[in-house]
């Protein structure tokens, strides 16, 4: 059996070499914590692709919110990550409503076509995650959900991950769970036990927030807490 998969937010290229020197599996680009993770420059990507060997998924975000914005220029953003290398990828849309934009998310799985990728964690501040589930399922190249359960965090969404876990496999289900957004260490014994097998972090391996660097060390601690 395959170990766990844990991903590390960087947003440099020092926070990627101190998550890979740590032990994490994959990283998730971004910029602009601010807003919760937006799109990184091209350059930002191309630095961070030079600094390490592991795989890179960089979300594809241009506002806050889980609103699409300007989809031309989302594409186009996708477009030259592409040309740059970069071959997996985060995004996901809602519509006003909290019901999934499927349309702006089929209009960027088309444009990374041939790429895998998460939908983030929109689906975790849908008006129904289920909907979303079977909306999105077959889409081409998605193999992960990044999802806490419930737009408060791992502690109000445990139960809602463990009802879709038990359904793994069926359709709509077929993803990996990729457990992020309020996973605090005190989670991974039971989730672990529970059959998880992917974690994603961001602020949780780094000492001071989002002004501070990814911190080697603490990557090493989730390590070895995941690896069990």
């Amino acid at each position: 059996m395959s170990r766990p998969i844990f991903e590390v937010i960087a947003l440099t290229p020092q926070d990627a070499q101190a998550a890979e020197s740590g032990g994490a599996d994959r990283l998730e680009l971004v910029t602009d914590m601010a807003a919760d993770g937006l799109t990184p420059a091209v350059e930002d990507f191309a630095k961070i692709r030079a600094a390490v060997a592991l795989p890179l998924r960089v979300m594809l975000r241009i506002r806050d919110g889980f609103a699409p914005g300007d989809l031309d220029e989302l594409r186009a953003r996708a477009a030259a990550l592409r040309a740059e290398g970069a071959d997996e990828f985060v995004f996901g849309f809602l519509d006003a409503e909290g019901k999934v934009d499927l349309a702006a998310t089929e209009a960027v799985a088309e444009s990374v076509a041939g790429c895998r990728w998460t939908f983030h964690r929109a689906i975790d501040h849908s008006a129904d995650r289920a909907a979303v589930r079977a909306a999105v399922g077959a889409l081409p190249g998605l193999d992960t959900f990044l999802t806490s359960g419930a737009a408060g965090g791992v502690d109000a969404g445990k139960d809602v991950l463990l009802a879709e876990l038990a359904r793994a496999g069926e359709p709509g289900h077929t993803q990996r769970i990729l457990i992020g957004g309020g996973l605090r260490a005190e989670h991974l014994p039971g989730l672990r036990a529970a059959g998880f097998d992917a974690f994603h972090v961001g602020g949780a391996v780094r000492a001071a927030g989002w002004q501070s660097p990814v911190d080697a060390a603490k990557v090493a601690e989730w390590r070895a807490l995941i690896d069990g």
